[in-house]
């Protein structure tokens, strides 16, 4: 068994020759959400949007990439600001979210106000807090550049740059995040297996944590009340903002739980440091899933012990591997060509 678990974790960490994809779905993941888009995974649309993701021109000044925010030493979030920052440092009204596994979702954005991917990075470029520019400018900035023409005819066939080749490259290179090597992972195909700390953390996740933050995802994607206070300054209402209905007042996107060691702050305005800090927010609440019809009710209560135990499980979570893989690093490799 021990050798077959072997094969089968190879096998999801190297990638594999799939009805799923050349790079290769865990096999203990569920079918993802955007099955098509990563079936159709090309290395060089990969590679071109790896470029792009890294690149200043994307900004009115020429001064901020996507990765400034995105680090992928962070798990493609940023800990240096609870509040995303844009040109001429503007501060954002939100916490930059982690970017990994994000064909299993089926929205973007803390408020879900985006469906697909492939239009998600508009909304940066084009926001004037955070890149302030137009596409239209960008388009023409990537097309005078020396760089790109063969990037573009290898994704494409066609040195031509246009606003639809530049955001589904981006959303390629980002369907392509995928973290699966945490210990979580490796216990969960046999080649690991949990500490009695851990295990009883694990225990109290499923009880406590696992409706929200559903293994092995280890999010619902959907999006919920988390009960906080509301920052005066800057009245977030959540998905209200969009459509206006009350019931959706207050409501976020579920955050993944994955390599939390590195995504800090958390929350969608970055008000917690600390994970001892959202474990206090969370014990002794009452909460009432959004999504589901009966509204579920989900009460939390945990010990001062129960909070390290399940801290310990969160952090077989944390996947090194994911966040130090070169191939998702600044493509100096690239560059030298």
């Amino acid at each position: 068994m021990r050798a077959v678990a072997v094969l089968f974790f190879l096998w999801m960490v190297f990638g594999a020759a799939t009805k799923y994809s050349k790079i290769g779905i865990p096999p203990h993941f569920p079918k993802p959400y955007f099955y098509e888009k990563i079936l159709l995974l090309d290395s060089s649309t990969i590679e071109l949007g790896r470029l792009l993701f890294y690149d200043p021109n994307l900004s009115a000044d020429s001064s901020i990439s996507c990765a400034s925010c995105h680090s992928p030493y962070n798990a493609f979030a940023h800990t240096d600001h609870k509040l995303s920052h844009g040109i001429q440092d503007q501060i954002g009204t939100r916490n930059a979210p982690a970017l990994f596994n994000l064909a299993w979702s089926k929205n973007f954005m803390w408020d879900g106000s985006i469906l697909h991917l492939d239009l998600q990075a508009l909304s940066p470029i084009n926001h004037p807090k955070e890149m302030a520019e137009t596409t239209a400018n960008v388009v023409k900035k990537i097309s005078q550049s020396s760089l790109y023409p063969h990037f573009f005819y290898k994704a494409f066939g066609d040195s031509a740059v246009s606003g639809e080749k530049l955001v589904k490259a981006l959303a390629q290179f980002q369907f392509s995040l995928i973290s699966a090597n945490s210990k979580y992972d490796q216990v969960k195909v046999g080649l690991n297996h949990f500490s009695d700390q851990e295990q009883r953390g694990y225990t109290l996740f499923k009880e406590n944590c696992n409706h929200c933050h559903t293994e092995p995802l280890f999010s619902n994607f959907e999006i919920e009340k988390n009960k906080l206070k509301v920052d005066s300054d800057l009245q977030d209402l959540g998905k209200f903002q969009i459509t206006n209905e009350p019931r959706d007042s207050f409501g976020f996107k579920v955050p993944s739980l994955r390599n939390l060691s590195y995504s800090y702050p958390y929350m969608h305005d970055g008000r917690f440091q600390y994970l001892s800090e959202v474990l206090e927010h969370y014990s002794n609440q009452t909460l009432t899933s959004m999504k589901d019809s009966l509204n579920k009710t989900i009460e939390i209560n945990l010990n001062s012990n129960e909070k390290i135990d399940l801290i310990s499980f969160l952090l077989t979570l944390n996947d090194t591997s994911f966040v130090f893989n070169p191939a998702y690093h600044f493509p100096k490799s690239i560059l030298k060509r």
